[in-house]
């Protein structure tokens, strides 16, 4: 295997729509552009012609759910659970790191490595796990939308379609900077958050300290405590972004010369993430305290009616605003993380450089996802509510899948060579998959069976962890052994590695699991035949109800 591959038609490619110049929303490097970047001025330069993939990934992920999840926090339990986001941003950034890696050193998009590196079964169940949970994640989007615009007093007959209209015709000029300046647009329009956490001028004292000091709220039933953390968790680190940022980074055309400044790009998106989050949940936490409100949320589009009742007009407009900003952002990004998805596995052209006559699949799967969910929203007699739940408990089922695969693709040394996970990237990752997927059994669990109890809860937290240490250090045991040695990562010279490329996909060795990693793979199909089994169940006997109620 060759470790200067520079040539397209050495490297694994799918699109000839994705080798060229870089032509960013702020600046553009020209496709054979390798001087050196020595002083401030030539950096920042490059800096800007690659921002873009962070911070709309970041910010998209700060949509309807999160609007939702962050002010009902805020809301219900005070700031007392702004600690989770501290928490959070090391997984957000070794979780998007991973991917950033993937898409610009394979050239290919996530479910087309899995579907190549561990069989049909898992490729396909990820095309579709994906399909579904972004198709409703879209739905909740244009809610989110509707609940805006409600409160801003402008219809959402009229709203929302044209808010489906504005989201298709960005995306499908055929110019992929101007889909990006579109999207950064939004991405600057979320600070609309600060001025309104300005407003309400929230106690910086105690906010700093619940930030860095973990608690849980006074009073608070653990159970429910916990999903709402749960909630906080799976809407910061969701699938889609993975699927997403890896497609769009290809998308862009950004190579392993750029990795430090992409790095960058997913740091400033990460702070503005956290920056919108805590935001949101501290003037929600000081609007309501010692209201009668306090502990009784209900919606974003409540959220905005109480800001104005007790802080404000003006607060409340650009909390409706943000809102909107940011569920156009998010419904943007989760369908064309499908249809870049869709591109990839079915190899057909699937790239933001090409017009929809150049891409008719591509942009099929992409305005068809937008239609549908703003038709769902309009549609009298959708049970939105219903829809809104289903995406929580899919996300909780299908997350673990996704990390998974993740950490997987990252140790494969075929794939990413001299790119691969460190010892130490792996062992935070394994410890952050091994707390997704306690959590994801937990939401699960809850969604499922709504009896259950705080000892219950504590009881799958502690018999999980329990149960998972034991099996791992069996297998451990079992390999050294059998005297099975760690695959070695790919040595390469420092001045080469900028320029190493995963090559064809045709070209790569069949992938080497471990017994570790063939053990944790059947635990996983094991968990998600019972877990689909017990949703499907479930949403039987919620159509059973529904039925007989009628």
């Amino acid at each position: 295997m060759s470790i200067n591959q520079h040539d397209h038609a050495a490297t694994a490619v799918l699109d000839s729509a994705h080798v060229g110049d870089i032509r960013g929303a702020f600046g553009t490097i020209a496709h054979h552009d390798t001087h050196p970047r020595r002083n401030f001025g030539q950096r920042l330069k490059t800096l800007m012609a690659i921002l873009g993939p962070g911070l709309i990934v970041m910010v998209g992920d700060n949509d309807a759910g999160a609007f939702g999840t962050y002010t009902q926090a805020g809301q219900n339990y005070g700031t007392a659970l702004l600690w989770t986001l501290f928490l959070l941003v090391p997984v957000l950034y070794v979780n998007q790191e991973m991917v950033l890696r993937l898409g610009a050193v394979t050239g290919v998009g996530h479910a087309r490595l899995i579907f190549e590196r561990f069989g049909k079964f898992w490729g396909a169940f990820s095309i579709v796990d994906l399909f579904l949970l972004n198709a409703l994640t879209i739905v909740t989007e244009f809610i989110g939308i509707a609940l805006g615009l409600d409160y801003l007093g402008i219809s959402k007959a009229w709203g929302v379609p044209i808010a489906a209209i504005v989201i298709m015709l960005a995306a499908s000029t055929g110019d992929f900077r101007r889909f990006e300046r579109f999207a950064l647009f939004l991405v600057f329009g979320s600070l609309l958050l600060v001025p309104v956490f300005l407003m309400v001028h929230p106690p910086m004292g105690q906010l700093a300290h619940d930030f860095f000091v973990p608690r849980m709220p006074e009073g608070g039933k653990l159970s429910e405590v916990m999903l709402l953390i749960i909630a906080i968790v799976g809407t910061t680190v969701a699938p889609w972004q993975l699927f997403f940022q890896q497609s769009y980074i290809i998308d862009k055309r950004i190579t392993p010369r750029f990795m430090k400044y992409e790095q960058v790009d997913l740091w400033l998106g990460i702070v503005l993430v956290v920056v919108g989050a805590v935001a949101m949940m501290s003037f929600s936490a000081v609007t309501f305290a010692d209201r009668p409100e306090f502990g009784n949320f209900v919606d974003a589009g409540a959220v905005a009616v109480g800001m104005e009742q007790y802080v404000g007009r003006t607060p409340a407009v650009l909390f409706a605003l943000a809102l909107i900003d940011a569920c156009i952002v998010g419904a943007a990004a989760v369908s064309l993380s499908t249809a870049y998805a869709l591109g990839d596995v079915l190899s057909i052209k699937h790239s933001l450089h090409r017009k929809p006559t150049e891409a008719l699949g591509f942009y099929a799967v992409f305005f068809g996802l937008i239609v549908v969910a703003a038709a769902l929203v309009l549609t009298p007699g959708t049970p939105l509510g219903l829809l809104t739940n289903l995406v929580q408990t899919l996300a909780g089922v299908l997350l673990p899948s996704a990390t998974v695969f993740l950490l997987l693709l990252c140790n494969d040394k075929a794939v990413l060579g001299p790119w691969a996970n460190s010892r130490k990237v792996n062992i935070f990752t394994a410890a952050v998959i091994a707390v997704l997927v306690m959590l994801s059994v937990i939401l699960t669990a809850s969604v499922l069976f709504p009896e259950i109890t705080d000892g219950q809860i504590l009881g799958v937290l502690v018999g999980g962890t329990a149960l998972g240490i034991v099996m791992t250090l069996a297998v451990r045991a079992y390999e050294r052994f059998r005297g099975v040695a760690p695959e070695l990562a790919l040595a390469v010279a420092s001045e080469h590695k900028l320029h190493w490329r995963m090559p064809p996909l045709d070209q790569l060795p069949p992938a080497r699991l471990t017994l570790t990693s063939r053990v944790w793979m059947g635990v996983l199909r094991l968990y998600l035949v019972i877990a689909a089994g017990l949703l499907l169940v479930k949403l039987i006997k919620m159509a059973i109800s529904g039925t007989t109620g009628a």
